[in-house]
Parts: structure tokens; sequence; C-alpha cells
């Protein structure tokens, strides 16, 4: 279990934002915290303490007069810290290549595979061959969805900015198909996102039983008391990241503390 750091980007500068809340009508998100500093501040802090494996996020998509701005930012985090995170927001088999050569240790995708609801197994086949599996990570972040067949809740991967849910329900028979085109996933509890109020425990208990492929959850995790929970409720099987509810984004959570607890 390890403390995976991020940096998300929207409208050109550092910010925290409530997940559920991103539209692109307006480039508009309810924020939690804007940081005065760049991105490139950021990952050469993590650079300094060592955490690899950390998300870089781009929010705005590239239709956005703020796109070229807030894709500047990442990339200067990219230089400041080379092979040392990851980057997401808006890849393609087109552009992935660049992002590594640019200094992404990986690229995170979601819409580009899971367009319009829909699995496009094609478009994940481009990107492992543009870039192999050992550099691609799959984002799954996800929604609760009540079946009408059974009246209980599952899980269903969401995209466009997590607002479509698509037809692809997250279990361990699709962790297992997926597990072999990518070297980790990437699941934001997307309710819980940005909230600071806990996990989404359900969704944790399912993905700490997984025992394949690297798995990071995000959302949620507002104290060290959630972490604990999450801890516990994962089984320590899940690497984690922390976004608002740190004292580096405005948060309570010292982030000296995690360093330590690490």
């Amino acid at each position: 279990m390890k403390f995976r750091p991020c940096i998300d980007i929207h409208n050109g500068k550092v910010k925290q934002i409530v997940g559920g809340s991103l539209r692109d009508k307006g480039d508009a998100a309810v924020t939690n915290f804007s940081s005065e500093l760049d991105a490139a501040y950021y990952a050469a802090m993590y650079a300094r303490d060592g955490l690899k494996g950390g998300h870089i996020i781009l929010l705005n998509p590239p239709s956005s007069e703020y796109y070229e701005a807030t894709r500047r930012q990442a990339m200067s985090a990219l230089g400041a810290y080379p092979d040392g995170m990851q980057i997401g927001g808006g890849i393609t088999a087109d552009n992935a290549v660049g992002y590594l050569e640019a200094g992404a240790s990986h690229v995170i995708v979601t819409s580009y595979v899971f367009q319009d609801g829909v699995f496009h197994w094609e478009n994940l086949e481009k990107l492992e061959r543009a870039v192999g599996k050992e550099h691609l990570v799959l984002d799954l972040s996800c929604r609760k969805r009540m079946e009408q067949t059974t009246g209980q809740g599952s899980y269903y991967i969401v995209t466009n900015r997590w607002q479509t849910f698509t037809d692809v329900k997250l279990d361990d028979e699709m962790l297992g198909e997926l597990a072999g085109h990518c070297d980790e996933f990437l699941v934001h509890g997307v309710d819980a996102e940005g909230k600071a109020s806990g996990v989404e425990q359900d969704l944790v208990r399912l993905l700490g039983e997984w025992k394949g492929t690297k798995v990071t959850y995000a959302g949620g995790i507002g104290s060290m008391e959630d972490l604990e929970n999450f801890r516990s409720i994962s089984r320590g099987n899940l690497d984690y990241t922390i976004g608002s509810a740190l004292d580096l984004f405005g948060g309570k959570i010292p982030y000296d503390k995690i360093i330590k607890h690490l």
C-alpha cells in the first residue's frame, strides 16, 4: 500500500475540485482549492521525496480555450520529474507517445477507450501497440447505479468528465479481461472524489479483493482515520491518492505525516 501523489490541472492552474461537478461547458467545476504554485513545483517536491507513480491529470478537454495553458503546466511537471509521474486527460493513440517522450512513465486513458458509453476494444489495442502495455494505465473511475433487475447497486465505469455511464460493469470478470492490456488500474470513486468525507467502502472492498494488476484508488480519504479505515477495508492491497484533504491543497492532513506514514 503506497501513497501516489497527484497534480490536477484545470483552466491552467493546479486545483482540487469536487469530481462529479466538472463540466466542459464553460469549463466549470466546484473548486476546493486553487494553487498559486505551478505544476512543476509540485512535481519537483514529489521527486525530492521519492514518490513515484503519481498522476498528472489535465481536466480541460482539447476544445477548451484553457487547454493549451493546462497542457503547458502538465508538460512542465513532466520535465521536473522525468519518468516519475503518469499523465492522463485527452490521451489517444496519436498523442500518447509524445507524453512518454516528454517524461511520463505511463499514460492514463479513459474516454478514448470508453467512448459514448461503449467500450471500444480497437482503441485499446491501438494504444497498446503505440506505447506497450507496460506504459498504459486504464482509468476505471466509476459510480454506483441501481440494477433494475435486482434492486442492488453496482459500479459502472463513467466517462466524459465522469458524467456519462458506460455499459461496463466493474467486477472481477472485467478486471480480468482488461488486466492483460495494461500495467495498472486507476479508480476514482467519483461520488466520493473531492469531498474528503470517507471512501466508497463497497468499491474499496471490491478492489481490495482483486489479486491481479496493481490498483490505485482515489476518492474520499479525508483524515488519518479514513486512511486507516481504507487500509483495513482494502486489506492493504491498494495504493491510494489524497487530494483535497492534504494541507498542500488546503486540507487538514499534513503532507509530511503521509510521507512518514509510508
